[in-house]
C-alpha cells in the first residue's frame, strides 16, 4: 500500500502513476505556445536576498530542454524568470545569451524578455532613460538571434505622464526592430508598479492607446500578450487586432477557453503556468491542432483550479509555486529561489499546490514527489 502524505488537513494518498506524456512531440501548428520558464536557483551560494541571484546554470538550461522537447517555445527572462524579483538584469542578460545558444543547438522556438530593469529601482528615470535602456536590450536580444518581447516597463510607467508618452515610446523603438516584436501587458495584480500603464487606470482608454500602437506599425508588431486575468476584455481586444497581429493570452485563469476560441479567433499562448504544465498543455494543443476542441478541453479544463490557486493573490508570488513543482516533479534537486521567494507562500498553499497537481498526474515520479512533499512538511511543519 502506498503510504500516505500527512497534509494540514488530513492524509493524501498519492497517485501511482502518472501521465503517459513522453518527450519527443512536435509543435503545435493551429496555435502558437510558449512556457515562460522560470530560474533554478544555485542553493549552496553564499549570499543574502538582497544580493544578485546565483542561477545553477546547468539545470536551469535543462529545464528549457525538457521543455523544448514536448514541442513548446520557451518565453525566456520574463516575470516568471523573477525578473525585477531577485533575478536583475546582469543576469536576466546572460540567461538570454544562454538560453538562445540552447535553442540553437536543439533548434528551439524561444522569445526574450526586452524591458528597462538595467535603471536602478529608486530613480526616477526619463523617457529618455527609459528609451535608452530598452535599446540596449533589445540589441542584446537581435545580437543573439531571438524575438523580442517588449515587456511592460515599470520606469516607463514613472516617467510617462500620459498616453502620448507611450505612443512616443514605442514608436521609437518599434521602428528600430529588425523583426517584427511581441508586445506586453502585464496588469498590476502581477506587478503593482504597473498600475496604469499605457496611460491611464481606465482599462478602456489604455486600451485604446496601445492598439493605436499596434495600429500604426501592424508590420513590427507580430502579436500582444495579455495578462490582466480578464478573459471578456482579452477577447474583446483580440477580435480589433489588425489582421495577422496575434494575441497571446497570458490569463492564468481562463487559458483552456481562450485558446479554444471561437467562431471570431482564438488566442495564442505565452503562459507562466505552462511551466508546470508543459508535457499536458502541449499535447493537449496537439489535440486540438486535429480539430478536437472537446478533447483539448477534457484535458486542460481539469487544471484551472491548480493554475487558479498557483495565481492567487498576491498574484505576482506565483513563481512560488511554480518552482515548488518542478522541484517536487525532479526537475531540479532543492526548493531554494533567488532573492528567498520560496518563503512567499504558506506551507498549506504549498501542501495544496502538490494535492491538485498530483491530481492531475503531472509528476513523472509520484513517490519520488511525495517523498519530498513529506520531507518538506517535516522541516517546515513538525509534527502534530
Amino acid at each position: 500500500m502506498t503510504a500516505t502524505v500527512p497534509l494540514p488537513w488530513g492524509p493524501h494518498t498519492p497517485r501511482t502513476t502518472p501521465l503517459d506524456l513522453a518527450s519527443g512531440g512536435t509543435p503545435p501548428t493551429s496555435r502558437t505556445v510558449f512556457s515562460a520558464a522560470h530560474v533554478v536557483a544555485d542553493p549552496y551560494a553564499d549570499i543574502s536576498p538582497d544580493d544578485p541571484a546565483a542561477v545553477d546554470w546547468e539545470s536551469t538550461l535543462a529545464f528549457r530542454r525538457h521543455l523544448w522537447s514536448h514541442g513548446l517555445g520557451v518565453a525566456e527572462a520574463m516575470d516568471t524568470a523573477q525578473r525585477g524579483m531577485g533575478l536583475d538584469w546582469a543576469g536576466a542578460a546572460e540567461l538570454i545569451r544562454r538560453s538562445a545558444a540552447e535553442a540553437k543547438a536543439v533548434g528551439g522556438r524561444i522569445a526574450c524578455g526586452v524591458g528597462t530593469d538595467q535603471l536602478l529601482p529608486s530613480s526616477e528615470p526619463t523617457l529618455a532613460e527609459v528609451r535608452s535602456a530598452y535599446e540596449e536590450q533589445l540589441a542584446l536580444a537581435e545580437v543573439n538571434g531571438v524575438q523580442p518581447i517588449l515587456m511592460a516597463s515599470r520606469d516607463l510607467a514613472k516617467a510617462a505622464r500620459g498616453p502620448e508618452d507611450y505612443l512616443a515610446t514605442y514608436a521609437h523603438l518599434l521602428r528600430q526592430s529588425r523583426e517584427p516584436v511581441i508586445l506586453h501587458w502585464l496588469g498590476p495584480m502581477f506587478d503593482p508598479a504597473l498600475e496604469g500603464y499605457w496611460g491611464s487606470t481606465d482599462l478602456d482608454e489604455a486600451t485604446d492607446t496601445f492598439l493605436k500602437v499596434i495600429a500604426e506599425h501592424p508590420d513590427k508588431v507580430d502579436g500582444i500578450k495579455i495578462s490582466l486575468l480578464d478573459a471578456a476584455r482579452e477577447i474583446d481586444v483580440r477580435r480589433r487586432l489588425p489582421s495577422g497581429v496575434r494575441c497571446y493570452t497570458g490569463d492564468d485563469f481562463n487559458y483552456p477557453e481562450l485558446i479554444a476560441g471561437d467562431e471570431r479567433g482564438f488566442s495564442h499562448a505565452l503562459l507562466g503556468i505552462f511551466d508546470p504544465l508543459g508535457p499536458l498543455a502541449a499535447h493537449a494543443v496537439r489535440v486540438l491542432d486535429t480539430g478536437d476542441t472537446a478533447g483539448f478541453r477534457a484535458l486542460l479544463d481539469p487544471t484551472i483550479e491548480l493554475s487558479r490557486h498557483l495565481f492567487q493573490p498576491p498574484t505576482r508570488f506565483y513563481k512560488t509555486g511554480v518552482v515548488f513543482l518542478a522541484w517536487l516533479a525532479g526537475h531540479q534537486d532543492h526548493f531554494t529561489m533567488a532573492g528567498g521567494l520560496q518563503s512567499a507562500r504558506s506551507l498549506p498553499h504549498l501542501a495544496k499546490a502538490y494535492e491538485l497537481a498530483d491530481g492531475l498526474g503531472l509528476f513523472p515520479d509520484p513517490d519520488l514527489a511525495a517523498h519530498r512533499m513529506r520531507g518538506l512538511l517535516a522541516v517546515q511543519g513538525g509534527t502534530r
